[in-house]
């Protein structure tokens, strides 16, 4: 963010305002750096530091100095409806996010056209899922039909605004690609849950997605329209089997690695280890929820 500002570069962060006047640019500067060192004083005291991808660690080891006193732990991803999904797929891309700015489902739909453009493919077809919270997200959601429309892809590009979870179960189960374009995202939880899914994940080439969820041989990291659309080229062009290895590799991944149980592991070991906590309750109270659901099923 203090990037931005100092070079002056308008974002969803940085107002074009700001971003054209060097005074305000150089007062914003200021508030960030204040900011900044008190953040970085308050961190500094903690005794155990938890942050939920490679690229927010490296953020807080920088700011914090205490590397010895941070760990890295995965937020625990609930994919086990996603990881049932199975059988054929249609030529559908899906989009899973909200609709704000820092998403950049602008990115997404010049990507697309620019596939349709490169191929004059007409069969291939673009779903953008998303919740919005204001008028200003429903405006942003119109003036991004207004733009499908603009690029001559508005009858391939179907939006579904704040749709119910069967819904969207749906669609998953159906898409064989998942779009996603949010710069230095932290982490990236729907990375994870369209790789859960068996989607073909095209993720930006940054933050969590880069550094923590797309590993190679489960995806493709793109951050140009030009990348994004010669990915889609690619995964089109695959075999089956070529899709079935990605998938399987993915979703190996997001069990091994961002699972209930792993989350469970490092946070206790870190409790006990480093706050001394007696956390075995934690352990007794998940077994006998167990035993209380092998009763009642049976």
């Amino acid at each position: 963010m203090g990037g931005k500002v100092a070079a002056r570069e308008s974002s969803y962060n940085n107002a074009s305002a700001v971003a054209r006047n060097p005074l305000l640019s150089s007062v914003k500067l200021i508030y960030y750096k204040i900011f900044a060192k008190m953040y970085s004083v308050m961190g500094a005291k903690s005794k155990l530091v938890f942050v939920n991808s490679s690229w927010t660690k490296g953020h807080i080891d920088d700011i914090w100095q205490i590397p010895d006193r941070t760990t890295l732990l995965y937020p625990p991803c609930n994919t086990e409806n996603f990881l049932k999904i199975s059988g054929p797929r249609s030529k559908r891309i899906v989009s899973v996010a909200q609709f704000r700015p820092e998403k950049d489902h602008k990115l997404q739909i010049e990507s697309f056209a620019m596939f349709v453009e490169k191929t004059g493919r007409r069969d291939v077809t673009l779903t953008l899922v998303g919740g919005v919270r204001n008028q200003g997200d429903r405006d942003r959601v119109e003036s991004l039909k207004q733009l499908s429309e603009t690029l001559k892809v508005d009858e391939l590009v179907e939006f579904k605004v704040s749709i119910p979870y069967s819904e969207l179960y749906q669609i998953l189960s159906d898409s064989l690609m998942g779009l996603h374009t949010m710069w230095n995202e932290h982490f990236g939880i729907g990375v994870v849950e369209f790789m859960a899914a068996g989607i073909i994940p095209i993720a930006h080439n940054s933050g969590g997605p880069k550094l923590d969820i797309v590993v190679p041989g489960t995806g493709f990291l793109a951050a140009t329209a030009e990348e994004y659309s010669d990915h889609v080229i690619r995964v089109l062009e695959m075999t089956d089997e070529e899709l079935e290895g990605i998938r399987e590799r993915g979703r190996e991944h997001v069990m091994g690695t961002f699972s209930d149980e792993a989350f469970s592991t490092v946070f206790i070991e870190k409790c006990v280890n480093e706050l001394d906590m007696d956390l075995r309750w934690i352990e007794e109270f998940d077994a006998e929820d167990e035993e209380r659901l092998e009763e009642f099923s049976d």
